[in-house]
């Protein structure tokens, strides 16, 4: 008698090994995270939570690499829904990800989120959306789920509070991340087709291209040696020159210790 297993259909799977691939995979652009996901990525046409715990916490650095070569693939906007900071385009640009790719949609209430999601699924130029959704209910996410299933190659993460992790969710795979050390992001997956991550991965909480950046601006700055009061600042809008006898007004700084720039 033949002990060879049969092979499993694809919605079904063995509680030892990590099921088959869904229709359509994004590498997530970490080896060691797209191992550890059925299909080796970020499964398409599907929700996809990523829990936090708060707004500060560095996520840019755990999306940006497949976000960049999603657009970069596909075309179109990268769609953000209610991010709680404003985007900074220096460090998006050096990961790929041009600020004329991005359309960012403000959104103040539950409701307006969840209508800004799911227009923008809705929209055959939009590859990727970004969600903000910190009190969103299962029903809501189940039918931001269900628009995604509508289009096999959109990339669709929920972002959310780790509050939020004790309820149910019908994301097909659902993460945490958080800042473990000064260069260093814990993930953990909560929920994904296979058996439970045992220990939880260490990925660099700054994309290289961005550490080799804040590297060059820190010794540059060093050299100058500011007084230990002053704020550092490290870009500045470019501007043209002014006119014979005109003055500009002043342009603001963007701060190294942005928000924006920590994710």
């Amino acid at each position: 008698m033949s002990t060879q297993k049969a092979a499993l259909p694809p919605h079904l799977w063995s509680a030892d090994a990590l099921a088959s691939a869904p229709a359509r995979v994004l590498t997530s652009g970490h080896a060691a995270l797209d191992a550890e996901l059925p299909g080796g990525g970020w499964p398409l046409g599907a929700l996809i939570e990523v829990l936090h715990p708060s707004a500060d916490t560095p996520l840019w650095p755990l999306l940006l690499p497949a976000l960049a070569a999603h657009q970069q693939t596909e075309g179109g906007r990268v769609v953000l829904v209610n991010p709680p900071h404003e985007p900074f385009a220096p460090a998006l640009q050096a990961a790929g990800l041009a600020a004329s790719a991005l359309l960012w949609l403000r959104a103040d209430n539950p409701a307006a989120q969840l209508w800004g999601a799911e227009q923008a699924l809705r929209c055959a130029d939009a590859p990727a959306v970004l969600a903000w959704l910190p009190r969103a209910r299962v029903p809501e996410l189940r039918r931001l789920h269900l628009a995604a299933a509508q289009r096999a190659r959109v990339l669709l993460l929920a972002l959310r509070p780790d509050s939020a992790a004790g309820a149910a969710s019908p994301a097909l795979l659902r993460l945490h991340a958080m800042a473990d050390q000064a260069d260093a992001l814990r993930v953990d997956i909560l929920k994904r087709r296979g058996p439970p991550l045992v220990t939880p991965l260490t990925l660099p909480a700054l994309a290289p291209h961005l550490h080799a950046l804040l590297a060059a601006e820190h010794a540059a700055v060093s050299a100058a040696a500011p007084p230990a009061s002053a704020e550092v600042l490290l870009f500045e809008p470019t501007r043209a020159p002014a006119a014979p006898g005109t003055s500009h007004a002043p342009v603001p700084l963007l701060a190294l210790d942005r928000p924006a720039l920590a994710a």
